[in-house]
């Protein structure tokens, strides 16, 4: 089993201890390994370490765990980085959340306006990271998590010869989160999604060997007529059927746009308002934890749940172990999607082992679910070059062409009204003609 030097960029977040919890989980397969936690809340790093070497300890699990606030002492000679990091936390996402809804425009986490500055924020970072690894572990694999993966490894591919790697569990999870809603076993969906990260569909959907998508089509006439069915279920069931295939959550905030815009508009709480008001009880926990003989978290109470990022584990596993597994994977297209250009990250299925990751070659995708995923796929390309070394009037350009946002004066009232609020996670640049 592969002995490696994992260093975890975000070790000291709230999602860190269900992380690590999947590797030990896991240690089987990464024996005598080190992981290095990085953080720079130097409280929550040596809580989270200390909660996890106990954890592995009680388990018999055979890893070790370290913490630092020096990230480039960490990254020397590692073999593997995982990067899940917030800069500006979920105080910045609160700020991403809620001004483009003054403009009747979604604020969230990966799309949209808020996303654009997510990336730009989490870009920022991960340059000084890349320009370090390069330096100090130029063999590493990066693995990423930091979000929107999309854009973010969009611009890691487009500027730097790192060997990486961004994931999602998006693509296993989103058709058994339909199947639950319709009354389905999750353990039973076969489904296979292509596209881009938070906006891929399914090409293939099974049931126990059957067809998948006239069972979600029933069950969305059932919960038309059901007056405590959750709303956006219920429209993204019919998007399925409308579709004849399974889509990305996140294109509800697409296709039903008006609908969330106007049900979160009259909730009065945005997700990071939720996320935060749960924030001082995850800690709480992990505190609780620690002073017990034997730790064990509790999924309600941990941030993410536990086995959290067990993709990543997984698809490490597989590269230094030579597993030849197959895994849901944004890597840059390469012809493996003929209605993507070539340059561009898409997330689709490939194989993993020793000597890397080789992604499967798909069909096309039917006419009526690429239109709104090659506007998506230029703004990706855009907003990564704008993140890397663009200008304001770039930034300006690459979010107008949103779709979400296709406006220029919404475009540049956004941009400016959250540019000032972020600039001290932003580059100069970003705040110059």
């Amino acid at each position: 089993m592969a002995r490696l030097k994992i260093v975890y960029i975000g070790g000291g977040g709230t999602r860190a201890p269900g992380t690590l919890e999947s590797f030990i989980h896991q240690a089987a397969n990464f024996a005598g390994s080190e992981l290095v936690l990085v953080d720079l809340d130097e409280a929550n790093l040596q809580l989270v370490q200390q909660l996890a070497t106990k954890m592995a300890k009680t388990r018999d699990a055979d890893l070790t765990f370290s913490a630092t606030t020096d990230r480039r002492a960490a990254l020397k000679d590692a073999n593997a980085v995982l990067s899940s990091f917030r800069p500006g936390g979920f105080e910045a996402r609160l700020l991403d959340e809620q001004v483009p809804l003054k403009y009747g425009i979604i604020g969230q986490e990966t799309q949209g306006p808020g996303g654009f500055f997510m990336a730009l924020r989490a870009i920022h970072c991960l340059k000084q990271i890349a320009d370090d690894m390069q330096h100090l572990c130029p063999n590493a694999w990066l693995f990423n998590y930091t979000n929107p993966v999309n854009i973010v490894s969009q611009a890691l591919a487009d500027h730097t010869s790192l060997k990486q790697v961004s994931l999602c569990e998006g693509p296993i999870a989103f058709a058994q989160h339909q199947a639950e809603w319709a009354g389905l076993d999750p353990a039973k969906v076969d489904v296979t999604m292509i596209g881009l990260n938070h906006a891929c569909w399914s090409i293939r959907h099974l049931y126990d060997g059957q067809p998948l998508i006239p069972l979600l089509a029933q069950a969305h006439e059932r919960l038309l007529h059901d007056p405590a069915a959750v709303p956006y279920r219920t429209r993204l069931l019919g998007l399925t059927a409308m579709m004849d295939a399974v889509p990305s959550q996140y294109f509800r905030f697409y296709y039903f746009h008006e609908q969330e815009v106007a049900e979160l508009l009259a909730s009065g709480k945005t997700r990071s308002q939720e996320i935060l008001a749960s924030v001082p009880d995850y800690w709480l926990h992990y505190r609780e934890q620690l002073q017990t003989d034997k730790p064990l978290l509790d999924p309600t109470r941990s941030r993410g749940g536990i086995h959290e990022f067990e993709l990543a584990i997984d698809v490490m596993d597989a590269i230094f172990n030579d597993r030849r597994e197959l895994w849901p994977v944004n890597v840059v297209n390469h012809g493996a999607l003929p209605d993507f250009p070539n340059d561009l990250v898409v997330e689709l299925p490939a194989h993993v082992d020793r000597q890397g990751l080789r992604p499967l070659l798909q069909s096309h995708l039917p006419r009526h679910l690429t239109g709104l995923l090659h506007m998506l796929g230029n703004y990706q390309s855009l907003a990564a070059q704008a993140a890397w070394h663009g200008t304001r009037r770039d930034a300006i350009r690459a979010l107008a062409s949103h779709p979400l946002v296709f406006s220029l004066k919404k475009a540049t009232a956004i941009y400016d009204e959250l540019a000032a609020a972020h600039q001290a996670y932003l580059p100069k640049q970003l705040l110059k003609n």
